[in-house]
């Protein structure tokens, strides 16, 4: 069963990579309870687009702690593949989050991701502290995410009330 807007995230856990470690952390999504979940699924490690998503959502990482939010990125690569791969791209030098490894799928079929060719579909899940997912965003492989606006969303959702379009913090929302 794959992960569902309005349900329980799986509980599962993984090994990750976290900047600066040299053995993998085993990450439990059940652990992240208590607090937002932010969990970005991006394809392979060594590719184009992928650091420079990584990258962008480092600068934000102070952005979304502020706002409770633990922030982690997944793919199917390996530990080992992700260590090398920050290891020779300097674009990651300011990613501080972990990055879960998936190379067994368990992960991506969870939340429903893999691709058939066996990389990560680049998509964007955001948990609320009682593990219940409130936001799915699944798109291309060939287009970028914008981590801004995904930071405006989980802020959205934590207001608990109707934000209309482009809405931002200190707007006001609207009556039910």
């Amino acid at each position: 069963m794959h992960a569902r807007l309005g349900h329980l995230i799986p509980d599962i856990d993984v090994e990750a990579f976290v900047p600066g470690r040299s053995e993998p952390d085993l990450i439990s999504l059940a652990a992240q309870r208590g607090r937002w979940l932010l969990l970005f699924f991006y394809p392979r490690d060594f590719t184009f687009i992928c650091p420079t998503e990584l990258q962008a959502f480092a600068e934000l990482h102070d952005d979304f702690e502020a706002e409770g939010a633990v922030l982690l990125a997944a793919s199917t690569d390996s530990f080992w593949s992700h260590q090398a791969w920050f290891g020779t791209d300097p674009s990651l030098q300011g990613v501080r989050y972990p990055v879960l490894a998936d190379p067994a799928h368990l992960l991506s079929t969870a939340f429903g991701v893999l691709d058939p060719d066996g990389a990560a579909y680049r998509a964007t899940f955001i948990a609320d502290p009682d593990g219940v997912l409130r936001h799915v965003s699944i798109s291309d492989q060939n287009v970028g995410r914008n981590p801004a606006e995904t930071l405006r969303v989980l802020q959205a959702l934590k207001t608990g009330e109707l934000c209309p379009v482009d809405w931002r913090p200190g707007e006001p929302t609207l009556s039910r």
